[in-house]
């Protein structure tokens, strides 16, 4: 263990302590870690604004787009065929699926919730 004998951080051994060296070197510690939380967002905010000026900006792009999106949607709406066919199908989840028939298909009540 390093002791400081002597000098202005010599009675900084208690950080509860109401001594004037204390204080100060809490607040030094509080505001540094401001301008980094401050830091940190402004580069995440530029990263963001980068991230849209590029078209690339929330979430992942979406599984089925353009001539498959609408031979999804056309063999639901004509043949009939299922959610999970059509998944296998396109090589695609049948989560993307429901994604891609949402404004196709009716509302669908909630599951309720399992018990264990």
């Amino acid at each position: 263990m390093l002791r400081v004998l002597s000098g202005p951080l010599s009675n900084f051994h208690d950080l509860a302590a109401n001594d004037a060296t204390t204080a100060l070197i809490i607040n030094v510690i509080i505001a540094v870690g401001q301008f980094q939380r401050d830091l940190q967002n402004e580069l995440t905010a530029e990263g963001i604004a980068a991230a849209e000026a590029e078209g690339r900006y929330r979430g992942r792009p979406p599984a089925l787009t353009g001539a498959r999106l609408e031979k999804v949607r056309s063999e639901f709406r004509d043949q009939g065929t299922s959610i999970a066919a059509l998944a296998r199908t396109h090589g695609v989840s049948r989560a993307a699926v429901r994604t891609a028939l949402a404004e196709l298909l009716p509302n669908q009540p909630v599951p309720p919730p399992r018990s264990e």
